[in-house]
C-alpha cells in the first residue's frame, strides 16, 4: 500500500458533485491500494470552502466525512519547514496549507500528493525524492 498525502482541492471536489474533478478525485481517494493521511491544516482549507460554497449543511455532512480519515497535525519540526518552505517559493507563494502538506509527506517519506494543484507540488522538489507522484 503506498502513503499518499491528501491536499484540499481533492477533498473539496468529492464533496462538490457539480465540480469538473469530483469523479476523478472520488475515484482517487477511494483507491484501496493508497494510504490516505491529511494534514490538519488541509481540513480546515478545505472545510471553509465547503462551508462557504456549498452552505452550512454541506459542510457538516464534509466534516462527518472525514472523520474515518487518518489526519495528521503538524509537528514542531513541520512547522519550521513549512516556513522555510514559504520563504522558499514566496515566488508563487507557496502558502502555508500546502507547505504543511508537503512537510508532512517528507517526515512520513510519502511519495504521492493527491492535489489539483499542479502547479506548487510539480515545482517543489522535496527533501526525500526528486519529485512527488500527483494524482489524479
Amino acid at each position: 500500500m503506498a502513503l499518499a498525502i491528501v491536499d484540499a482541492g481533492p477533498l473539496y471536489a468529492t464533496a462538490d458533485t457539480a465540480d469538473r474533478d469530483h469523479d476523478a478525485c472520488r475515484a482517487t481517494l477511494s483507491r484501496p491500494d493508497l494510504q490516505l493521511v491529511v494534514p490538519a491544516l488541509v481540513i480546515a482549507e478545505a472545510t471553509y470552502f465547503v462551508g462557504q460554497r456549498l452552505g452550512p449543511v454541506a459542510e457538516a455532512a464534509f466534516l462527518r466525512g472525514v472523520e474515518t480519515l487518518e489526519i495528521e497535525a503538524p509537528s514542531g519540526d513541520d512547522i519550521e519547514r513549512m516556513a522555510e518552505l514559504v520563504e522558499t517559493y514566496t515566488d508563487f507563494p507557496l502558502g502555508g496549507t500546502d507547505a504543511s502538506a508537503i512537510a508532512l509527506a517528507e517526515r512520513l517519506e510519502a511519495s504521492i500528493v493527491v492535489t489539483l494543484d499542479h502547479r506548487h507540488f510539480a515545482a517543489v522538489r522535496p527533501r526525500h525524492q526528486e519529485a512527488f507522484e500527483i494524482l489524479p
